[in-house]
């Protein structure tokens, strides 16, 4: 007689699922599919060759710390060097305020474990990223959920859900939102962090789109608002993935010292420590001043591919299609007419090899069937404009 495994599964596994981009992004790797699906970074702009020689110099001069255990909440000089990072970007920071993570997605599963309880509510926009959804889903966490426009999240739907719901934490992304490309307004920021402090509803801040910035003025985040003010009721999340390379795996967490204490007695059962090796590369380029260039080349190629996607979308979309057009990050949002479905619509562009994202994944409480996601990262703009091109036929086609 065989183990009844599914008997000794845990329950949250019930809460859990996969990733819907992961699966579409199994299909769409198809060399002769054009894939404006994954969020991915173009990895021909990886900096390789910065990263070699870097990567022979810690090893030469720092191995211990390259290759040896370290400490769960990063290196220290990382530490350090982030501080005075953060502090150059209106956050001010010491080294205790820093946790070094494996990646944006760990601090979101990390936040779950730290701060929810099964049943307890979370407020997110609506949509919001997917994957905060599935770290949530984890510890059994219900969804309060307040609308976006062009200027991001109201501050008076969220005043009213605190009202209603008592939600335990905020989770937003007010800069070059994901899925949207939204960006919060500042008076909606300064408003937001007001009322956060006002009913004591901490929020989770993620950034990791917010150096990739093409257009437009740039706006303090909101942990720097809430810090002018003498706060620290703001966790604020960033990322080396979008300007070095994902796969490193490396990202950090500004917060209280308490809340960092929170987050190393976590991180400990987890992982120990995140990478040490990808830690000391990313500490040199920041003590030999190689992200800055790095990041300037990265907005320059996007900002190119959002125009060529805009463009594209402009000229060969219905008029009665809307977009967002972002002022930085990976992303537009494409909203069809009322009562099309972007499931059904992506398994037409599948037949002419071309790829999406279709929206109602990434609305917590539902909805979402007519809308959908595109990247411009990916893609030089000449087969940009040839897969806009792809599927504003394939619309067309479903509105006649």
């Amino acid at each position: 007689m065989g183990v009844a495994w599914d008997t000794l599964y845990a329950k949250r596994l019930r809460w859990m699922t996969t990733s819907v981009i992961r699966e579409i992004l199994k299909v769409a790797q198809s060399p002769d599919v054009i894939s404006m699906a994954g969020g991915w970074p173009d990895a021909a702009l990886f900096p390789v060759e910065e990263i070699r020689a870097v990567c022979d110099d810690v090893l030469r001069e720092m191995p211990r710390e390259s290759l040896q255990y370290g400490l769960t909440d990063g290196l220290p000089a990382l530490r350090e060097a982030l501080a005075d990072y953060m502090t150059s970007q209106g956050i001010p920071a010491r080294a205790e305020h820093i946790v070094i993570m494996s990646g944006s997605q760990q601090a979101l599963d990390l936040a779950g474990r730290i701060f929810l309880d099964e049943g307890d509510a979370v407020l997110v926009e609506r949509p919001t990223f997917l994957g905060a959804l599935q770290s949530f889903n984890a510890y059994g966490a219900r969804y309060v959920t307040v609308p976006l426009d062009d200027e991001g999240a109201r501050p008076e739907a969220i005043a009213a859900a605190i009202e209603r719901h008592r939600p335990k934490l905020m989770y937003l992304i007010p800069t070059f939102q994901n899925p949207t490309g939204a960006t919060m307004s500042l008076d909606r920021r300064r408003r937001v962090v007001e009322i956060a402090a006002h009913y004591g509803v901490p929020i989770l801040e993620d950034d990791p789109y917010g150096q990739l910035r093409f257009a437009g003025e740039p706006l303090p985040t909101l942990a720097a608002i809430d810090r002018a003010q003498g706060g620290e009721n703001i966790i604020y999340l960033s990322t080396f993935s979008k300007t070095l390379a994902p796969g490193l795996r490396l990202a950090w967490a500004v917060c209280s010292a308490e809340v960092a204490q929170q987050f190393v007695m976590a991180k400990q059962g987890a992982d120990l420590h995140s990478n040490a090796l990808a830690q000391t590369i990313a500490l040199e380029f920041l003590r030999r001043g190689l992200l800055g260039p790095q990041v300037q080349r990265i907005r320059e190629t996007y900002r190119a591919r959002r125009d060529a996607m805009c463009e594209a979308i402009a000229e060969f979309f219905p008029p009665e299609v809307r977009y967002t057009q972002p002022e930085g990050g990976l992303f537009l949002w494409v909203t069809l007419p009322e009562g099309m479905d972007a499931v059904s619509l992506l398994h037409e562009a599948a037949k002419e090899k071309v790829a999406f994202v279709p929206g109602a994944p990434f609305f917590a409480d539902g909805g979402g069937e007519n809308t959908l996601r595109l990247s411009f990262a990916c893609m030089p703009p000449e087969v940009i404009v040839e897969g806009i091109r792809r599927l504003a036929g394939v619309i067309r086609r479903a509105m006649a």
